[in-house]
């Protein structure tokens, strides 16, 4: 897509491995709000790279949760930044992951781009549920449910 992705729009300067556009050697996931009639989804297109091999040939388990992690941030951003839910003062984000219960379905390949989809379960001003799937070839090969709790410095 030609269009800023919620990442570069929303926190350009972000250093996160995974959607951190700031980061040289990140993945640099660029999600976006999907078309009409899917309200409230977030997608994107990731392509695994060799070094994200498993030693057995398929996409590693913990790149795809980290892929998954950082998916669902997106939404997360997102939702807050339309709804006012801002950070703290000197702090980036308004929400940090409290939780990931990542499912592996089947093995991804590496190589071919796969499809990430994410959809909010419930969202308030305290904690954010989303849904996530990282799919391949017509089938979803991992699926997430993760926890967002508001960020309170401590």
């Amino acid at each position: 897509m030609n269009q800023p992705s919620i990442q570069e729009r929303l926190f350009p300067n972000m250093t996160c491995f995974g959607c951190g556009p700031a980061n040289p050697k990140g993945f640099h996931l660029r999600s976006f709000s999907a078309e009409e009639g899917e309200d409230g989804v977030v997608i994107a297109s990731f392509t695994p790279r060799p070094e994200h091999d498993n030693g057995v040939g398929f996409l590693n388990g913990g790149v795809i949760a980290t892929v998954l992690d950082c998916h669902t941030a997106a939404l997360v951003v997102q939702a807050a930044s339309e709804r006012g839910w801002n950070p703290p003062p000197g702090v980036a984000l308004a929400f940090v992951t409290a939780g990931l219960d990542v499912r592996f379905l089947r093995p991804t390949p590496l190589g071919p781009p796969v499809d990430l989809w994410a959809k909010a379960e419930a969202l308030s001003e305290t904690e954010c549920i989303v849904l996530g799937e990282l799919r391949y070839d017509g089938k979803v090969r991992a699926s997430v449910r993760a926890t967002w709790k508001r960020f309170r410095a401590r």
